[in-house]
């Protein structure tokens, strides 16, 4: 197991409406009380944002947003930018799931911007890369995760990137029932860990945290994170349930 601190994240993608949002993360917030050497974060709408930050006030539980636009302000009808976030009481913020690229045509440029917004604002980024699965059946796995890694941080110098997170996530896993064998996660993470070992530096490489996402459940949750580059979870389904989520928080119990 990793010595960095754990993060469980969970992102609610398009669920729960603000009752329904808040009456989770109140929920959440007393099942995880007694919860040690592991950071949480939930990820909900972003109408419910500033009603989930209020209902998590007194607890250590992180709140994200799911996507931000790059630029501060202006003319970009339905976007949302890292300064509202932050001032709706966000933490942390998604960016790149393979959801947003898939669907609505993220880029890896865009990526890379977002990233620089949400470091300006003093947003965690939580920056997602993976493969599809007809991409792993050619073996591109690794020339995937090789351009999106240095697509998403270029122009970038280790000191600016200070609390950056990484989720592996592979796109064949998400959604689907189907997850990486902890091996396979493990070969990924030792890869993206390398790889930022040779665009950055060694302690930069090794204190960043490497999530795990794609279906992970609380029946596979400890084996994930018992390989030593997996270093949390983001977790989409498991996460709308309270009582499923703590228990990935407690995988270790």
């Amino acid at each position: 197991m990793s010595s960095r601190t754990p993060l469980i994240a969970g992102n609610w993608k398009m669920h729960k409406n603000g009752f329904q949002a808040v009456e989770a993360a109140s929920q959440l917030k007393s099942l995880v009380i007694k919860a040690t050497n592991v950071e949480i974060m939930i990820a909900p709408p972003f109408t419910a944002l500033y009603q989930v930050a209020q209902a998590l006030k007194g607890s250590t539980i992180g709140l994200g947003a799911q996507n931000l636009h790059w630029e501060k302000q202006g003319a970009f009808t339905g976007e949302i930018s890292a300064e509202m976030l932050a001032d709706a009481g966000c933490s942390h913020v998604i960016i790149g799931h393979s959801e947003r690229r898939l669907f609505f045509g993220e880029t890896d440029i865009n990526v890379n911007r977002k990233i620089k917004a949400a470091l300006s604002a003093g947003l965690v980024p939580v920056f997602c890369i993976g493969e599809t699965e007809a991409q792993r059946e050619d073996g591109e796995t690794f020339s995937v995760l090789d351009k999106q890694v240095r697509d998403g941080l270029k122009d970038f110098v280790f000191d600016e990137l200070s609390g950056l997170v990484v989720a592996y996530e592979p796109v064949w896993a998400i959604g689907t029932g189907k997850t990486a064998s902890k091996e396979q996660a493990q070969e990924a993470h030792q890869f993206i860990r390398s790889l930022l070992d040779t665009l950055f530096e060694k302690p930069f490489a090794s204190a960043v945290r490497i999530l795990y996402g794609g279906s992970v459940k609380p029946d596979n949750v400890r084996a994930l994170m018992e390989m030593p580059d997996v270093d949390g979870a983001l977790v989409g389904g498991a996460s709308l349930d309270p009582e499923t989520f703590s228990k990935l928080v407690f995988f270790n119990h």
